[in-house]
C-alpha cells in the first residue's frame, strides 16, 4: 500500500488538505504522476472514503518531530508520498481483496496536522470556531483548510467508513453537531455507511450520534479494534461491525 497527500499552511499553522491511499494489485509501485492520472477519473478509481479524527503525517524524507516548514518543506500544492502512520499500517494489513487497484480517500474531522490535540485547549478553539463557521467572523483556524462545509462536502466512491472518534466532550456542542452533520450528510448523499461500534450504543444509535470507534488503539484494545476493522473491510463495500 502507498499513501499520498497534499499539505497546506496558513499563518504558520499546517494542515493536510488531501490524502489518498492506494491498494496495489500485486507488488506494483505507483508514482505521483500515476496518482494524478487516476484522480482524473475519480468515479472509476476511488472506491470510497475513510473518515478519521485528525492527522499526524509527514512526507517521505520528513518527520513529525517538528513543523514541516522548519524542516524546509515547500508547500507547493503538489502531491507527495507519505510516511506511514499507525492508521496506514493498519490499512495496509487489512484492506486487500475487493479494493485492489483502487484509491481510498482519507478525510479528517479536523485537518490540523498535529499530534495529541484532544487534551489541549485546541478543542476549545475548534468549538468556538465552529460556532462562527457560518458567519463572517474570523476563526482561529482556517475555515477551508481545517473544517468541512458539510452541506457541500464532496465524497467520491460508494462508501464512507467512519473511524472519526467517539469521545466528544459534552460541553463541545458545536463539535458534536459538526460530527453528526457530516455523518448525516454522507448518508443523505447515498453513501454506504460503515463503522465499528461497541456495547455503549447499537448500530443505529451509533450512526445517529456519530459514535464511531477509532480503528487504532493501544493496550488491550489494539488487537480487538484492528480485528473489527479488518472484518469490516473483508467485504466491499465495508460493513458495520460490532467489537467483541
Amino acid at each position: 500500500m502507498q499513501a499520498f497527500g497534499k499539505f497546506s499552511t496558513n499563518f504558520d499553522i499546517e494542515y493536510i488538505s488531501e490524502q489518498y491511499i492506494y491498494i496495489p494489485q500485486a507488488d506494483e509501485i505507483m508514482d505521483v504522476e500515476q496518482l494524478e492520472k487516476m484522480l482524473q477519473k475519480k468515479r472509476k478509481t476511488v472506491a470510497g472514503t475513510i473518515f478519521l479524527y485528525n492527522p499526524t503525517l509527514s512526507p517521505v524524507g520528513y518527520n513529525n518531530n517538528s513543523k514541516l516548514a522548519s524542516q524546509g518543506y515547500l508547500f507547493d500544492g503538489k502531491y507527495c508520498e507519505l510516511n506511514f502512520d499507525k492508521n496506514c499500517n493498519l490499512f495496509a494489513s487489512s484492506i486487500k481483496d475487493g479494493y485492489r487497484g483502487k484509491l481510498i480517500e482519507i478525510k479528517y474531522l479536523f485537518n490540523l496536522n498535529k499530534a495529541d490535540i484532544e487534551p489541549t485547549p485546541i478543542l476549545e478553539e475548534f468549538d468556538a470556531d465552529l460556532d462562527k463557521y457560518t458567519s463572517n467572523q474570523l476563526t482561529r483556524y482556517d475555515k477551508e483548510l481545517n473544517y468541512h462545509d458539510y452541506l457541500n462536502i464532496r465524497l467520491s466512491g460508494k462508501f464512507v467508513f467512519f473511524g472519526s472518534g467517539n469521545k466528544f466532550d459534552r460541553h463541545h456542542k458545536n463539535i458534536i453537531a459538526y460530527a453528526r452533520n457530516i455523518a448525516a450528510q454522507a448518508a443523505k448523499l447515498g453513501k454506504e455507511i460503515s463503522f465499528i461500534y461497541d456495547n455503549n450504543h447499537d448500530a443505529k444509535e451509533s450512526q445517529e450520534l456519530a459514535y464511531f470507534i477509532p480503528p487504532v488503539a493501544t493496550g488491550k484494545l489494539k488487537e480487538v479494534r484492528a480485528n473489527a476493522f479488518k472484518k469490516a473491510f473483508s467485504s466491499y463495500p465495508p460493513s458495520i461491525v460490532k467489537i467483541g
